[in-house]
C-alpha cells in the first residue's frame, strides 16, 4: 500500500468494505510518514499506510494467515523472521488476486499541457532551478574573483586559496542539486508529452490516418522522439544560456571597458541568432530529405513482395542514386552552419572580447588588478553563455522542425469526445433488454468524406431491433463500410439523427456507445498486436484477464475451430503473436478478430466483410458461433 501512494502518487479514493456498508477514504498524497487523508471535518490528517492496508486486506488474508502460520511453526522459523516470512508468502499467494477498491484521480492527457505540469509541481521546481542557476553563476564569479585577484597581484595567500576551494566545492553541490531538479522536470515533461501524443494518436480521425501511409506514420513517431528530447533538453540549455547572457552583460557593464565590450557582445549575440536562423533553414531542408527517405524505404519494405512479383528487376532501384545524393548534400550545408555557430562564434568571441580591453591598456590611467579580473571574467563567462546559447538554439531548431510533423498528434489530444450523462448510465443499466425492442434508430443520415463534394450517404434511415440478424449488401464504394463505422461510433454523421437505446451519442458518450456496439473491421484495417494471444483476444474486454475470462476465451476459440492452433502453441493462450511472434494465417487472424468482438459482450456487432478470408467450412462454423453468441448482428458483404 505504501508503494502505491508514492510522495507524488495522490490523490485517490479508496473504498473500504465495512459491516455498515462501503466507506470512502480520500487520500491526498503519500508521505514518508504515512498517507495524508481528509477527515469528515474536511481537515487533513496523517494515516499510517499499514492501517489502510489492514482495513483493505484483513478479510482476504485471514484464511491464508492461519495456514501459513501453521506451516511456519512446522518449519521452525525463528520468531524474529516470522513476520517477514509471513508477509512474503502472503504476497506470493495473493499476487494473482485483485482488489477493485482504489481509484487514482488524474487529469486526463487531453487537459491543458501547462496545467498538467503545474499539477505535478513543475512551477516550484522551475523556480528552484532558476535560483540554483543564479547561485551557481554567483559562486563561479566569486571563485573567479578570488583566484584572479591573487594570480594577477602575484600573491596567493593560503586563506584565499582555501576559500577558493570551498567555493568550488559549493559549486559542485549546487550543480548536483540543479541537475537532479532538471532531470525531475524533464521526466515529468516527457511523461506528460508522451501521454498526450499517445492520446492524440488514438483520437485521430480515420480519414486523417487513411491519407497517410505506413512510412509517414512511422516518420511521425521518429519525429515525436526528437520533439521530446530536443525541446526539453534545448529548453533547459536555452534557459541556462539566457541567465548566463544576462549575468555576462552585467559583468561586462561593471568591467573596465563597458562602452566597448557591451556593444561587441550585443553584436556577437546578433551574429549567433543570424547563423542560427540560417541553420534552421538548412536543417529543415535536411529533415525533409531524411523523412522522405524514411517514408520511401518503409513503403518499399511493405510492398517488397509486390515489387518482386510485378516490377521489372532492372527498374527496382530507379531513383535511389538521386535520393542518396540529395541525402548526402543536404547535411553538408547544415554541418557548416553548426560548426560556424558552435565553434567559430563562441571561440571567436574570446579574441574579440579581449581585444575590447585594448583601449584600457593603452590609456594613461593605470588599470587596477580587480578591474582587469572583472573584465577577463566577463569575457570568459560571455563565451560560455554564447556556447550554451548556440547549443540550446540548435536543439530547439530541431524540436521546432520535428514539431511540424507531430503537432497534429498533440492537437488531436484536445479534441473533445462525447462524455456520458450520469442519468444515461443509470437508465442503461436499469433497463432490461428484450428481443424485438428497437436498439438502433437512424433518420435521414448524411455523411461526406473530408475534401469530397458529394456525400457517400444521403437520407439514410433504418431501424435495428434486438435479436435481428441483418445482411447489408452493395457494390464497392456504395457506403456500406461508412454506414457501419457510423453505427459503431467511429464516425459522426454530418446530419441526421442516430439513436442507440433511444439515446444519442452525446448523451451516451463515445465510450458508452462503443461498449454497446462493437465492430469487426475489414481485414486490412484490423491488426494483431505484438503480445500474448489472450491479450489480442481480450484487449477490448479487460486486461490483465481473470481466470474466468481466460476460460471463456478458450471456449470461444474452441467453438471457432482454433483448438488445434492452441494445441500447437507451446504457451497456449499466452503464446506471443504478432510480427515478431507466432505467425497466424489469414483465416486464423479472421477468426481471432471475430473472437475479440464476441468476448466484449456487446449488444450488437457489425461485421465488415469479416468472413471473406475463411473457407466454406470455417465460414459456417464462425457464423454458427456468431449467431449463437451475439445478441444482434449486422453483416456487411458484397453481393
Amino acid at each position: 500500500m505504501a508503494s502505491l501512494f508514492r510522495p507524488w502518487g495522490g490523490p485517490a479514493v479508496v473504498v473500504l468494505d465495512a459491516d455498515q456498508g462501503p466507506q470512502l477514504v480520500l487520500v491526498v498524497k503519500g508521505r514518508a510518514s504515512g498517507l495524508e487523508v481528509v477527515g469528515l471535518d474536511l481537515e487533513r490528517r496523517t494515516l499510517g499506510a499499514e492501517v489502510l492496508h489492514e482495513a483493505l486486506c484483513a478479510r482476504g488474508e485471514a484464511p491464508h494467515r492461519l495456514a501459513i502460520e501453521g506451516m511456519l511453526d512446522a518449519a521452525g522459523v525463528p520468531t524474529r523472521r516470522r513476520k517477514r516470512a509471513l508477509e512474503a508468502i502472503l504476497r506470493e499467494r495473493l499476487a494473482p488476486g485483485r482488489l477493485r477498491c482504489c481509484y487514482l484521480l488524474r487529469q486526463p492527457a487531453s487537459a491543458p499541457f501547462i496545467a498538467q505540469l503545474q499539477r505535478q509541481g513543475a512551477g516550484r521546481r522551475l523556480s528552484l532551478l532558476l535560483a540554483l542557476n543564479f547561485v551557481r553563476f554567483g559562486l563561479f564569479l566569486f571563485a573567479w574573483w578570488l583566484i584572479g585577484r591573487g594570480a594577477l597581484s602575484g600573491t596567493l595567500e593560503q586563506g584565499w586559496l582555501a576559500g577558493w576551494v570551498l567555493v568550488l566545492l559549493s559549486m559542485v553541490l549546487v550543480q548536483m542539486l540543479a541537475t537532479w531538479t532538471e532531470g525531475l522536470l524533464a521526466l515529468w515533461a516527457a511523461v506528460a508529452l508522451k501521454a498526450r501524443l499517445l492520446t492524440g494518436a488514438l483520437r485521430l480521425e480515420p480519414s486523417t490516418i487513411r491519407d497517410q501511409g505506413a512510412g509517414q506514420l512511422l516518420g511521425q513517431v521518429f519525429e515525436s522522439e526528437a520533439v521530446e528530447a530536443m525541446s526539453i533538453n534545448g529548453g533547459f540549455r536555452g534557459l541556462s544560456a539566457v541567465i548566463e547572457l544576462a549575468i555576462a552583460a552585467v559583468i561586462l557593464g561593471l568591467g573596465p571597458a563597458p562602452g566597448v565590450q557591451l556593444p561587441l557582445f550585443g553584436l556577437w549575440v546578433g551574429l549567433v541568432v543570424l547563423v542560427w536562423w540560417q541553420l534552421y533553414d538548412r536543417m529543415k531542408r535536411w529533415t525533409e530529405v531524411r523523412v522522405s527517405m524514411t517514408e520511401d524505404l518503409v513503403e518499399r519494405m511493405v510492398g517488397h513482395r509486390t515489387r518482386l512479383a510485378q516490377q521489372v528487376a532492372a527498374r527496382r532501384h530507379d531513383g535511389e542514386d538521386e535520393r542518396m545524393t540529395g541525402y548526402l548534400e543536404a547535411p553538408q550545408a547544415m554541418d557548416l552552419s553548426q560548426v560556424l555557430m558552435r565553434a567559430f562564434l563562441s571561440l571567436g568571441w574570446l579574441i574579440v572580447g579581449v581585444a575590447g580591453l585594448l583601449p584600457v591598456f593603452i590609456a594613461d590611467d593605470p588599470l587596477s588588478v580587480g578591474a582587469l579580473a572583472v573584465g577577463l571574467g566577463g569575457v570568459l563567462l560571455a563565451g560560455q553563455a554564447l556556447a550554451s546559447l548556440g547549443g540550446g538554439l540548435a536543439s530547439m531548431a530541431q524540436a521546432a522542425i520535428a514539431w511540424r510533423k507531430t503537432a497534429i498528434l498533440f492537437q488531436a489530444a484536445s479534441r473533445e469526445e462525447d462524455r456520458p450523462a450520469p442519468e444515461a448510465r443509470i437508465r442503461s443499466e436499469a433497463a432490461p433488454a428484450r428481443d424485438g425492442q428497437i436498439l438502433v434508430e437512424a433518420h435521414e443520415l448524411l455523411f461526406r468524406h473530408p475534401g469530397r463534394p458529394q456525400p457517400v450517404l444521403r437520407g439514410c434511415s433504418m431501424t435495428i431491433a434486438r435479436g435481428e440478424r441483418i445482411l447489408l449488401e452493395g457494390r464497392s464504394g456504395s457506403g456500406k463500410s461508412t454506414l457501419g463505422s457510423i453505427l459503431v461510433g467511429l464516425r459522426k454523421p454530418d446530419a441526421g439523427l442516430l439513436l442507440l437505446d433511444g439515446l444519442d451519442r452525446q448523451t451516451l458518450g463515445l465510450e458508452g456507445w462503443q461498449q454497446k456496439v462493437v465492430s469487426v473491421p475489414q481485414f486490412h484495417e484490423n491488426h494483431i498486436l505484438t503480445g500474448p494471444l489472450a491479450f489480442n483476444a481480450l484487449m477490448g474486454h479487460e486486461w490483465p484477464a481473470s481466470a474466468a475470462d481466460m476460460a471463456r476465451a478458450q471456449e470461444v476459440f474452441e467453438v471457432l475451430g482454433l483448438g488445434e492452433l492452441l494445441a500447437r502453441m507451446p504457451s497456449g493462450l499466452l503464446q506471443m503473436v504478432g510480427d515478431t511472434g507466432w505467425q497466424l494465417s489469414h483465416g486464423e487472424r479472421s477468426r481471432l478478430f471475430i473472437a475479440r468482438a464476441l468476448l466484449q459482450n456487446p449488444q450488437m456487432i457489425v461485421f465488415d466483410e469479416s468472413f471473406a478470408a475463411l473457407d466454406p467450412e470455417n465460414t459456417r462454423r464462425a457464423l454458427d458461433c456468431v449467431l449463437e453468441r451475439a445478441p444482434t448482428v449486422v453483416v456487411i458483404a458484397h453481393p
